[in-house]
């Protein structure tokens, strides 16, 4: 869906700031009267009420942001446009705002650099919704393949306590692994949010390892590999002093460090085991 036309955006923001105050028969009425709104047709107006109804707009709201920022959140989050799911590493700053997004906001009144802060806003939302959905149809997956795979125990920790630092306890004689859990739908390039928590936990723990996931759309897993604790400690950040401690981290990961599998597995894992696990199926690059 492409982000509405100038006419209707522009009624869309009409709408909102009038139906606080009257009824949607008392602004229809208005609209079509009112030569201060002749410059929009009724059809227009129509179509603009049915996507903030569609857009869910029009249910009650406590929110004290002004009209024209919510239709135009609104406009990026539903445009389903290609470039929004990577809108943290193609728009870097506000000349990279995309050209149909900068049409809206200089429609509505904002800057480019505005348009940016709401952009990036909107997609920080976003993406934490969808990761917390992929990471826990990431780790289910896992477990499930490991429970087929390993003879011994398969504990999925995380969903009793986030407090371990790792998702998953595997426990074989004599193996015993804790896995952290990264999943993406993300073909190539592999982004991580380590918590300093997580982090610390493999400084210490040497049975630690991070494994990411990569899911279908229909969150089924299609590749995993694991990502060496060496190159985690050479990338992650460093406390220049004790007043600044940071907390989380996002890491970059190329597919070229990826190792397919998870190769402290190995010798542990049944002769049926699915390739996934094996490292028979690379990471794609």
């Amino acid at each position: 869906m492409a982000i509405p036309s100038d006419r209707i955006l522009r009624a869309a923001v009409r709408w909102l700031e009038l139906l606080p105050h009257s009824a949607p028969a008392r602004c229809r009425a208005l609209f079509a009267t009112h030569t201060g709104y002749s410059d929009i047709t009724p059809a227009q107006y129509e179509l603009a009420y049915v996507w903030l109804r569609e857009s869910g707009l029009l249910r009650p709201s406590e929110s004290s942001r002004p009209a024209a920022l919510r239709v135009f959140s609104a406009a990026i989050s539903r445009s389903a446009a290609a470039w929004f799911a990577d809108a943290d590493i193609l728009i870097r700053e506000p000349s990279e705002v995309p050209e149909d997004a900068l049409r809206a906001a200089d429609l509505l009144g904002f800057s480019a650099a505005e348009a940016h802060g709401e952009i990036i806003a909107l997609w920080g939302k976003v993406d934490l919704e969808r990761r917390q959905q992929v990471g826990a149809a990431g780790e289910l997956a896992l477990v499930e393949l490991l429970n087929g795979c390993v003879p011994d125990r398969v504990d999925h920790v995380a969903a009793a306590s986030d407090g371990y630092g790792y998702d998953i306890a595997v426990r074989t004689n004599p193996l015993a692994l804790h896995l952290e859990v990264k999943s993406t739908l993300r073909r190539g390039r592999l982004t991580l949010h380590l918590s300093r928590h997580e982090f610390e936990t493999m400084r210490r723990d040497s049975q630690w390892s991070l494994v990411a996931v990569r899911l279908t759309p229909e969150l089924i897993p299609a590749s995993i590999a694991t990502v060496p604790r060496n190159w985690i400690s050479a990338n992650a950040p460093m406390d220049r002093t004790s007043s600044g401690l940071w907390e989380s981290c996002r890491l970059e990961v190329p597919p070229e460090v990826l190792k397919p599998g998870i190769p402290a597995l190995a010798g542990a894992l049944a002769d049926d085991c699915p390739s996934l696990l094996t490292g028979a199926i690379r990471w794609p690059g």
